[in-house]
C-alpha cells in the first residue's frame, strides 16, 4: 500500500519551519539535505526533519499540510515538542 508523509524541516531548534508533503520521505529529506531543491529550503538552510506523519491517502496529507501551514507557529512548535522534545534530526529514522 502507498504511503504518504506530511513533514516538518526546521533550520535549527527553534528555528526556520518548511512544512511539505510527499510520497517518498526518505528521497524528499535527502534531496533538502544536498540542497537539489532550488527555493525556500535551499535559501535558509532548513534541512532537519524534526516531525513526520504518515498516511495512506494523499488527499488527506495534502489536507493536513494546509492545516498545519495555517497553523500558528506556537502550535507548530507544541506539535513538533509534542514527540520531538530535542529536535533531533529524525532522518537517519526513515
Amino acid at each position: 500500500m502507498k504511503q504518504y508523509y506530511v513533514y516538518i524541516l526546521a533550520s535549527k531548534r527553534y528555528g526556520t519551519l518548511y512544512i511539505g508533503v510527499t510520497s517518498d520521505l526518505k528521497r524528499r529529506v535527502s534531496e533538502h539535505k544536498e540542497k537539489k531543491i532550488d527555493g525556500f529550503t535551499k535559501e535558509y538552510n532548513i534541512t532537519n526533519l524534526v516531525w513526520y506523519e504518515a498516511t495512506e491517502n494523499i488527499e488527506s496529507a495534502i489536507k493536513k499540510e494546509k492545516q498545519l501551514k495555517a497553523w500558528q507557529r506556537q502550535w507548530k512548535v507544541e506539535l513538533i515538542e509534542k514527540s520531538n522534545l530535542e529536535w533531533r534530526d529524525l532522518s537517519s529514522e526513515i
